[in-house]
C-alpha cells in the first residue's frame, strides 16, 4: 500500500526527533549522521524505538547528509545516505518479524514507510547558488537509486533552492509516485529566518503541484504550532505536516534540555489533528519515543478531512495608490528624475549639521531625503529617529535604511510599527555592511536573515497591518558585483518580494553605468543612479582603500591635483558627477546623491545647467 493509499482514510505518525534523542541517548556531542557510518546499531536502535512507540513513518537518519555539513565530498553523501536507508530498512524488517511472532499482529501494524530526510544545505562560499540546487537533486535521486519513494525536506524557511530540485525529480520519476513533503521552520510569530510568514509558505507550496504535502516543523513548541496552524487557510488538496518541539530549550549546566512533557506535547497534537485535520503528525527537537507513545495512545487516527472555511480573520488586502516619493498627489507615477539626497545622521549627539543641510535642502527640488543604518558597524544616530526629526522640522520626504545587522524579526516587526504610526512609510532595506572584526569580541551580528528575508516581512506586514497605507520600499543594487547576472538574479528577487525602487553603490565611470544599464534591460526595475562627488585626491584615495564596493578607478584620481584647494576639489568632483548624470540620462529613472561631509550645498551645482 502507498502511503498515498494509507493517507486516504488514515492520519500518520512519524517518528520525533533523531539528533537530540541520539545525543541523549548515547550522551555524546557527534554529529548524528556520523553513526550511520561509525556506529550503525545505535541508528537502529533508535528507529526501532520509534517504530515500537507506534510510528508509521521514520525518517533515515540523514538531515545533514550533504557536502557542507559532511565537510566531504558528495560520493561520501552517497555513502552516508546508502548507510541510512540500509539500516532504517533493516529496523523495518526486524520490527516487522518481532510483531508477526505475536499471535494479534495485524497488517496494519507491521506497516511502517521510510522517508529519505533531506536537511538544508548552508549557504557556503565555495558553493554557488546552481551548485546548491544541483545537489539537493543529486540527494534526492540517491534516496529514490535506493528505492525510497517518499522525500520530506524539513526545517527549511523557504524554497528557493530546493524547488528546482522537486520538480525535476517529479519529473525524471514520474512512474514511480514519489511522495514529497515539505516542512518549514517557523518562530513563535509565525515567520521564518527568510522573514516569510507561515500563510505565504503554505501558500506558495500549495501552488506547486510536485509537493503532496506541506506543513511545519521546529522552531516552536506544540502550543505555538497549534496556534499558528488553526489562523491559517489550509490548502484542500495537500495533506498537511505538524511536527513541533517539545518545547522551548533551557541552557541547563552548560547543555541544552528540552522539557519532557509528552502528555502535554500529545494533548495540543491531538486537539490540532482534531480541529484542523493535520493528517501527518509527529515531533522535532527534544521529542523521543515517550512522546510518540502517547501521542499513539491518544489520538484517533481516521481520516475525517480537514475543515475547508477560512480561518483567518484578516481583510482582503485592497489595491490603493498611495503616495510618497515615486508617486504623485494624484497616484500618478512620476515621469521626472526622481533626486534623492543621502544625510550620514551624526556619530554623536549633536544634530547641527545634518539638520543644517536638511534645511539647505528644503529649498531645493530634492523629492527624498534618505539616512543610512549605522554604514560600516559603526553607531550613529538611529535612521527612523533621524528620519523623522528631519520630516518633522522640515516636513520633506524622508527615507530611513534598514539593515539586518542588528535586529532580529521581533525588532524589525516593532520598528515598521513604530516608524508607521510616525508617517514614515519609505524606507530602503539592504542586508548591511558587517560589524568591524575589532568590535566582534563584544558587538555581535544578528542577520537572522538578508535583505529578502526583510522585505518579505515588510510585504507580508503590508497586507496584514497596513493594508491601507502600506510600507514603499526598495533595494540596493551593486553594481560592481564579478557576476553581473548574479546581480540581475537578485534585484529580481527583491522585486519579487516588492521592492519597487532600487538605489545603487555609487557609478563613477561609463563602463560602470553600462553596467547598470545591463541591469535595467534585464530586469525593468525602477532605478536611481548612485552618485557621490568625491572631493579631493585623498578622498578619492580614501574611498578607493577602504570602502567596501565601491569602484574607484586610477583614472578618475589621478583627475585631482595633488595640492588643489576646497574649490578645486569639489569642481573635478562635480565635474564627473556631470559626466555620468548625462551619459545614463537615457535608461535612469533618477539619481541618488551622497556627499562627503554632508556638503550637499554642491547639488546645485551639479544640477545648474
Amino acid at each position: 500500500m502507498t502511503i498515498q493509499q494509507y493517507l486516504q482514510k488514515n492520519k500518520i505518525i512519524t517518528d520525533g526527533s533523531f539528533g537530540t534523542y541520539y545525543a541523549d541517548r548515547y550522551k555524546t556531542m557527534e554529529m548524528p549522521e556520523a553513526a550511520n557510518i561509525l556506529h550503525p546499531e545505535r541508528v537502529k536502535e533508535i528507529h526501532e524505538s520509534y517504530i515500537k512507540a507506534g510510528s508509521k513513518l521514520i525518517r533515515t537518519n540523514t538531515f545533514a547528509a550533504n557536502t557542507v555539513m559532511l565537510g566531504d565530498n558528495f560520493e561520501a553523501v552517497q555513502e552516508n545516505i546508502r548507510a541510512a536507508v540500509r539500516i532504517a530498512r533493516e529496523a523495518v524488517s526486524e520490527c516487522r518479524q518481532q510483531c508477526i511472532q505475536q499471535e494479534n499482529c495485524t497488517g496494519s501494524e507491521q506497516l511502517v514507510y521510510i522517508a529519505g530526510d533531506i536537511g538544508p544545505i548552508p549557504k557556503d562560499d565555495r558553493l554557488s547558488d546552481e551548485d546548491i540546487e544541483e545537489q539537493y537533486y543529486r540527494i534526492a535521486k540517491t534516496f529514490i537509486d535506493e528505492g525510497i519513494t517518499i522525500l520530506t525536506y524539513e526545517t527549511f524557511a523557504d524554497m528557493e533552492y530546493i524547488l528546482p530540485s522537486i520538480k525535476k525529480i517529479k519529473k525524471d520519476f514520474e512512474s514511480l509516485e514519489i511522495f514529497i513533503m515539505v516542512q518549514f521552520s517557523i518562530n513563535q510569530f509565525g515567520y521564518s529566518n527568510a522573514g516569510i510568514s507561515a500563510r505565504k509558505l503554505l501558500n506558495e507550496a500549495a501552488a506547486v503541484d510536485e509537493i503532496d504535502a506541506a506543513g511545519f516543523n521546529c522552531g516552536v513548541g506544540p502550543g505555538h504550532m497549534q496556534q499558528i496552524i488553526e489562523s491559517l487557510q489550509l490548502p484542500k488538496d495537500k495533506y498537511m505536516v505538524s511536527l513541533p518541539n517539545a518545547g522551548y530549550p533551557k541552557r541547563i549546566r552548560n547543555q541544552i534540555q528540552f522539557t519532557n512533557n509528552p502528555e502535554y506535547f500529545a494533548d495540543k497534537l491531538c486537539e490540532l489533528a482534531q480541529s484542523s485535520g493535520i493528517d501527518i503528525v509527529g515531533g522535532c527537537c527534544g521529542t523521543n519515543p515517550d512522546f510518540i507513545k502517547k501521542l499513539t495512545q491518544r489520538i484517533n487516527l481516521n481520516q475525517t478531512g480537514r475543515k475547508q472555511e477560512t480561518k483567518s480573520n484578516q481583510p482582503e488586502v485592497k489595491k490603493i495608490t498611495r503616495k510618497g516619493f515615486i508617486y504623485n498627489e494624484d497616484g500618478t507615477i512620476k515621469t521626472k528624475k526622481l533626486i534623492a539626497v543621502e544625510l550620514a545622521p551624526p556619530l554623536n549627539a549633536n544634530d547641527e549639521k545634518i539638520m543644517d543641510a536638511a534645511h539647505i535642502l528644503q529649498k531645493s527640488n530634492v523629492d527624498v531625503l534618505t539616512f543610512p543604518d549605522s554604514p560600516s558597524g559603526r553607531t550613529r544616530v538611529d535612521s527612523v529617529l533621524m528620519a523623522e526629526k528631519v520630516r518633522r522640522e522640515t516636513g520633506m520626504n524622508v527615507m530611513p535604511h534598514i539593515c539586518c545587522r542588528d535586529k532580529n524579526a521581533i525588532a524589525m516587526r516593532s520598528l515598521f510599527l513604530g516608524a508607521h504610526i510616525n508617517d514614515i512609510n519609505n524606507m530602503l532595506i539592504i542586508t548591511g555592511d558587517p560589524v568591524p572584526s575589532m568590535a566582534r569580541q563584544s558587538v555581535k551580528a544578528v542577520f537572522n536573515f538578508d535583505s529578502v528575508g526583510l522585505m518579505n516581512i515588510a510585504k507580508d506586514m503590508n497586507e496584514e497591518n497596513f493594508a491601507q497605507s502600506p510600507l514603499s520600499y526598495g533595494g540596493a543594487i551593486s553594481q560592481g558585483r564579478k557576476n553581473i547576472d548574479v546581480e540581475v538574479k537578485r534585484v529580481k528577487k527583491k522585486m519579487e518580494a516588492g521592492a519597487e525602487f532600487f538605489l545603487t553603490q555609487p557609478v563613477f565611470t561609463k563602463e560602470e553605468a553600462e553596467r547598470v544599464r545591463y541591469i535595467k534591460n534585464e530586469t525593468g526595475a525602477r532605478i536611481l543612479l548612485g552618485i557621490m562627488p568625491l572631493i579631493s585626491r585623498k578622498n578619492a584615495m580614501f574611498m578607493k582603500n577602504e570602502i567596501a564596493g565601491i569602484t574607484v578607478t586610477d583614472e578618475l584620481i589621478e583627475r585631482y591635483p595633488e595640492n588643489a584647494t576646497k574649490e578645486e576639489g569639489e569642481a573635478v568632483g562635480i565635474e564627473i558627477a556631470r559626466e555620468i548624470i548625462k551619459y545614463s540620462d537615457d535608461f535612469v529613472d533618477g539619481y541618488y546623491f551622497s556627499f562627503p561631509f554632508n556638503r550637499v550645498y554642491m547639488l546645485e551645482k551639479i544640477m545648474d545647467k
